[in-house]
């Protein structure tokens, strides 16, 4: 299986929505899921997509970096492996909590 990233997607663009975008390119997709905030639960503009045939992922890459999608010109790129540590959570990239103001 092959993972991609997607970047500067709409904020607008759902799940369903991308699936269909990449089925109408000529992928099959395994799955798809929109980065959303933890707080607002709005897009946070980027997504992960699995395909089933891995073959195809530098194809997809080629074809679609850079391709429009609702007035946006999408970046497409293998996505990197996450990093963890040894307790089996992600290395870096953590959020303090927000503190209030006094």
């Amino acid at each position: 299986m092959a993972r991609l990233y997607i970047g500067n997607l709409p904020h607008s663009t759902a799940e369903q929505e991308l699936q269909a975008w990449l089925e109408g390119q000529g992928f099959r997709v395994e799955s798809v899921q929109v980065i959303r905030d933890l707080e607002t639960g709005s897009s946070r503009g980027f997504a992960f997509v699995e395909l089933p045939e891995v073959v195809r992922a530098k194809e997809a890459v080629d074809s679609l970096n850079g391709q429009r999608l609702e007035g946006h010109n999408v970046r497409v790129s293998e996505a990197r492996p996450v990093n963890l540590n040894t307790e089996g959570r992600q290395v870096g990239a953590t959020r303090s909590p927000k503190r209030k103001a006094s």
